[in-house]
Parts: C-alpha cells; structure tokens; sequence
C-alpha cells in the first residue's frame, strides 16, 4: 500500500550507505561471535528506543549522528513512526550484511499495523553512523530495492550535511569531475546562493529515486524559508560516487491541472523522440484532432535541465503551452532538455560544452523531424523559446537555414528572451534579490561581490575554453562563455527575414524591460515583428501583484490565456489553416 510506503522511505540517519568509503578491518575467526555481537546491539537499541531510553540510544551514536539526530529529535521520529503504523509491539528478528564495508544490523519489528526494519549502520569503532526504517523485508530481498532505498538514505545523508556546513564530507563523495569543478568553498557559495533565493533550509520533507540513463539518483525535497520546496538532486555512477547536483524547485504534490482555456477532447498525444543516437530525448507531439496538416510549434526551454513541462514546482508552463495551443489547432511539440537527461554525459565531454550542445542542436533537429510528418504543415513551424531558448532562438534559426530545406521554419515566438549578456542578468538578479527587502546585508554584499567577480572573468581576454567558472555556485566551462562572447541575440534577430512575435512579462524579475527594450530597438522598424508586453505577468507569464519574487514560482498557476490568444492568433495571421 503506497501511502504506507511514503513514510517508508524516510530515512532516519545522518551518514549511510552506498557513498561511505571506508573500509573496515577483515573478519577474523571470531566473526560468528562478532555477528551475535552486532544482533545483541541492535536488539537493545530497538527496545531502549521502544521503552523510551533515547539518551542511551544516543550515547552510541558517533559525532554527526548525535549531532543531526539528539535525543528529542529522535523521540520525534519515534512518534511519528507509530502514529502512521501503530504501536511498537516487539522484535521477531535480526540479521546482519555488510554494505560498501559498513557493517549493519536489521532488526525487524512488528508494529500495530505493520512490520518494520529497524537499520542500523555501525562505524568501525562500533559507533552508531546511520538508523533508519524501512518495511520489512525478508532475507533475499532483491538487492534492486535495497540499492534503491539506499539511494535515497545516500542523497539525505548529503543534503544534512550541506544543512550542517559540513562540506568537506560531502565533496569527498565526489567523483573526479565534480571535485574538480565543485570543491567545497563552492559548494558552499551554492547552497548560500540558494538560502539567499528560498530562505533557510528547514527540514527535509521526502526522498524518492530513479534512473536517468545508466545513472541513478536520488531526489531529496527540502523546504527552505516559510514555504518553499526545492528538490536537490543527486546522480551517483556505477562506483557510488556523486556525478552530478542539481536544485530546482520540488515537484508539486498537487497535481497539475489544465488551464481552463485548454479542451483536451479536441486533441490527443503522442510520445516522441528527438534525435537519435546518443543524444535522444523523449518528448511529446500534442496534435490537435480533425484533418491537418496544422501549424506546428517547437518549445525550447530556459536555463538548467528542464522537463519537457517545463516544470517549476507545482506549474508546467510548456504543458500550459501545448494544451492551450494544440486547443486552438496548433499542433506543439516538447521534449526534456538534453542536459537532464545527459547531463553528466555532457559535462564529461572533452573540449567542455557551449549552449549549440545544450539547446540549439536539439531544436533544429526537431524542426527537420517535425518537417516529415505529413500531419505538420511544413510552411508553418514555428520555435517557440522562453527564457534563454528565446535569446538563442535567432541562432537556432541561423543554423537551420543552413539547410532550408531540411529544417523549414516558418518564424520566431520569443518569451521572456534576454539582449544582454548573461554575466549582467546574473549580477542584476543578485542585486534584485538582495534588496527585496530594501536594504543589503553584508552577506548579500558578498554575494553581490562575487557575482560581480564572476561577470569580469567571463569578460577576461584570458578566459580559456577549460576553465571552470562558477555561475552562482554553479561550474560551467570556460568553453560555454566563450562561445556566447560575440552573440547578439538583438542585433542577429535583426538580421532574420523572418516573422517574430515578441512577448515580455513586466514583472518579471529575471528578464527585466530592459531587455525588451533591447528587442524594440533593434526589431521596431521590421513589419513582420510583433512587440507586447503584459503588465501582471511573471517570467512564467503567469499573473501576479507588486514586486515579483522566486516564491511566487511555488504557487500554481498557468500561462495567461491572453498569452495563448495572442501566439495562436499571430501564427493564424501568418497564414496557418485555422
């Protein structure tokens, strides 16, 4: 029963598992013994916890586990087991395994309304490293579910240290890119950054995991400041060490629902791969029904590694999009973006990455697949770009007209799309953030600071291809900011005999009317260019009220229908089948 199995996958420990790397000493003859040992310990710490001894539960554990979990903290989590399965009632069982050279004890204990493993993991000084519960598994459990629970207990145990200021230990469970590219002060300068953004980390609130490719990863929520969740994500390789990190606001637990400007009975949709080969991305063609061809809409996403939604907690815009789109007889195609599910395959790529890797291949190539299919109208398909997909539409145009014919496009729709450098956005958001409200701290002055540090090493004549810079915490090669030194996005657009539709929020925070000012400028004198701005939308294009905020992205909400009118009805007006 999965409600049950929600809690069941609350780790309860500091320190665990798959990343532990220190070896014990061999087993000697008197392992039997050792064995029995270890069963008598977790035997009486499952009863001292039952009859509520949690400071001689506490007096075994090591320094980060009396830390992260003191005996009231400890009592907490002991309640709030038995409130979601009863009452302790008593242990019919132990055994002991051995994991990454960490010895553990499972005592199996039957509860009101379930049985538990109670896990505990020993240091080898016998200290208590790591405890928490899981449903009771019989000996032989598949090592798959085991590995997958452990996942988990891997990415909570990282996230309380980064909570504990304890980043040394978390960069030790690195592999050698990452160490490279996030040593610990940086670590440290992310998880700042994002306090800044969200507020304090709070509690974590659920752990969950899969598999990206080859890799796994364990996805731990968090809420930071009164209200805002944020998943961090961890992909761990082969070997157990961690190959990537990724924050992003949390999936919603309230499901998304349709805008009500959307009809899905007037459309249906069809799974769908862009490219092929290495870099193959799932997606999804939302086609309206009847008899086509229909204009067609590629969606390319914003900075980080986006779903093919788009999700920003409980909001997916490019779901709102295609749904609202395909309503009114425009055919929308999404897909997830190359850097979530290549992710670490990309950033071990020799010669580092620039944005062609990361958003243009991707589009130009869906436009060509789209141009195939008999149900698209090849003399209209349109790019639709948000965010950075907007500031590099005019290249991904650039690159298609290199082989027209392959790669029909028939327009640009540009959302929230930057002109300028993206080194000045980030130093402007910092700013932004920092005097919410109203004055500048002294931290916030650092990290105006080092924005600003960060801004004139990617302007530096020195800046070489495998540097590694750090973007708000976060390293990204020398090789990207290069690669963007000479673009334009304005000035490019400018030079495109296409279409363009042009869309700004005025609240937006990220991408200010500044940069659609940029736009005007260069695009104003060109008759086949729309320019529009809506006062009470976000950079979601989602409304609000007063000074836009990252909060306000974790309450739900959909993409203005007047943003939906107004793109269906300029692609109508381009001479699209209505």
């Amino acid at each position: 029963m999965r409600s049950k199995q929600l809690f069941l996958d609350l780790v309860i420990a500091g320190v665990l598992l798959a990343l532990l790397a220190t070896s014990l000493p061999a087993r000697t003859e008197a392992g039997g013994q050792q064995q029995e040992d270890l069963e008598t310990l977790g035997r009486t710490l499952a009863q001292q916890m039952a009859a509520r001894e949690f400071d001689k539960v506490v007096s075994r554990f090591d320094e980060t586990m009396t830390r992260v979990m003191p005996a009231p903290k400890l009592a907490e989590v002991w309640d709030t087991v038995q409130k979601q399965v009863g009452d302790f009632q008593k242990i019919t069982g132990t055994r002991t395994d051995t994991v990454n050279g960490y010895r553990r004890v499972i005592v199996t204990c039957a509860f009101a309304q379930m049985n538990l493993d109670v896990r505990i993991v020993l240091a080898a000084d016998g200290r208590v490293t790591g405890l928490f519960f899981a449903a009771a598994q019989p000996t032989g459990t598949s090592t798959g579910q085991q590995q997958g629970e452990d996942v988990e207990a891997v990415g909570r145990a990282l996230v309380e240290w980064m909570a504990a200021g304890e980043f040394e230990k978390v960069v030790s469970r690195f592999d050698a890119t990452m160490t490279e590219r996030m040593p610990a002060p940086r670590l440290a300068e992310l998880w700042d950054t994002v306090q800044k953004q969200t507020g304090k980390f709070q509690k974590i609130t659920g752990t969950r995991h899969d598999t990206v490719q080859s890799y796994r990863r364990a996805i731990v929520t968090c809420v930071f400041g009164q209200d805002i969740n944020v998943d961090v994500r961890w992909v761990l390789a082969a070997d157990g060490r961690v190959a990537g990190l990724s924050l992003a606001p949390a999936t919603s637990a309230v499901p998304w629902a349709p805008p009500a400007y959307a009809t899905p009975a007037s459309f249906e949709e069809r799974a769908f791969t862009v490219g092929n080969g290495k870099w193959q991305l799932p997606g999804t063609l939302t086609l309206p029904k009847g008899k086509g061809p229909f204009a067609a809409v590629v969606l390319v996403h914003g900075s980080g590694p986006n779903d093919q939604d788009e999700s920003i907690g409980a909001n997916k815009v490019f779901k709102d999009l295609a749904w609202g789109l395909a309503s009114r007889n425009v055919a929308v195609l999404r897909y997830d973006k190359r850097t979530k599910v290549h992710g670490a395959e990309m950033m071990a790529q020799p010669g580092g990455i620039t944005v062609n890797e990361e958003t243009v291949d991707d589009a130009v190539t869906a436009v060509g697949q789209l141009a195939a299919m008999p149900e698209i109208d090849r003399k209209h398909i349109y790019v639709l770009g948000h965010s950075l997909g907007a500031m590099m539409a005019p290249r991904i145009a650039e690159h298609a007209m290199k082989n027209a014919a392959a790669n029909p496009l028939a327009g640009l729709i540009l959302m929230a799309g930057t002109t300028r450098p993206l080194e000045e956005i980030v130093v402007e958001q910092v700013r932004y953030l920092g005097g919410l409200d109203g004055k500048i701290s002294d931290d916030e002055q650092k990290q105006i600071a080092d924005a600003e540090e960060f801004a004139r090493a990617v302007r530096s004549p020195e800046l070489k291809p495998d540097a590694t810079l750090r973007m708000l915490g976060i390293p990204i090669p020398g090789s990207y900011f290069l690669d963007l030194r000479d673009y334009h996005p304005a000035e490019e657009a400018a030079k495109l005999k296409l279409p363009m539709l042009v869309l700004q929020g005025e609240r937006d925070y990220q991408v200010r009317m500044t940069d659609f000012a940029g736009w005007k400028k260069a695009l104003d004198n060109k008759r086949n260019v729309t320019l529009k701005s809506y006062p009470e939308l976000n950079h979601l294009f989602m409304a609000g009220t007063g000074p836009s905020t990252p909060r306000e992205y974790s309450q739900a909400g959909h993409v203005a229908e007047e943003v939906i009118k107004d793109i269906a009805d300029w692609i109508r007006g381009r001479g699209a089948k209505k």
